[in-house]
């Protein structure tokens, strides 16, 4: 898919410049979704601020838990570059490979537990168009989370999508962190 690319000489601000300096030391390159969303600075700044603040050591939800979320969700919307770093950040906070490559069949498979399993729907049915969080759903979702917990994680599914969707709809591409996400299981996802 063709993506719009941001030109070597955009004007960015000075701040943004030193984070890509940054990037490009972890890295070894400037990663295109925050040189795309950076072309906004108060809106990327504003996004970074939300991302720090979903994604900190205090959280209700694990932070393995929280990777399989944005994972799921990055698959769902076909974001090729969330699901590479997402798979990426997984591994590093203990995830299994079999996990991951599992994911799109989470509710039949025996490597997920309960709350996982649940997390998981629940990220679905908020992130399809075609589901709803029911009655059914929320209790199940009271059973393995309390409320606050049930509040970070709707902000969790509401930050991954946007993130997802804007990287979909640009076409940016995976930067290859993973080798696992460059080669996702082959089989249908049977709740497209």
């Amino acid at each position: 898919m063709p993506h719009i690319e941001t030109p070597e000489n955009f004007p960015y601000p000075w701040y943004l410049r030193l984070m890509f300096w940054r990037q490009r030391r972890r890295y070894g390159h400037e990663l295109e979704p925050v040189r795309l969303w950076a072309r906004m600075p108060a809106v990327f700044l504003a996004m970074s601020a939300m991302y720090r603040a979903l994604d900190r050591e205090s959280s209700h939800i694990e932070p393995a838990l929280r990777s399989l979320v944005q994972v799921r969700i990055s698959q769902i919307n076909g974001c090729e570059f969330c699901v590479d770093l997402n798979s990426f950040l997984g591994l590093g906070r203990g995830l299994a490979e079999d996990k991951l490559r599992a994911l799109p069949l989470f509710e039949d498979s025996t490597l997920f537990n309960e709350r996982e399993k649940t997390a998981l729907a629940y990220a679905e049915a908020v992130t399809r168009s075609d589901r709803r969080v029911d009655a059914a759903l929320l209790s199940r979702l009271r059973k393995h989370f309390d409320d606050q917990a049930i509040v970070e994680l709707a902000a969790l599914i509401a930050y991954q999508n946007m993130s997802s969707k804007f990287n979909a709809a640009l076409g940016v591409p995976a930067h290859g962190f993973c080798a696992l996400a460059a080669h996702p299981p082959r089989h249908e996802d049977q709740r497209s």
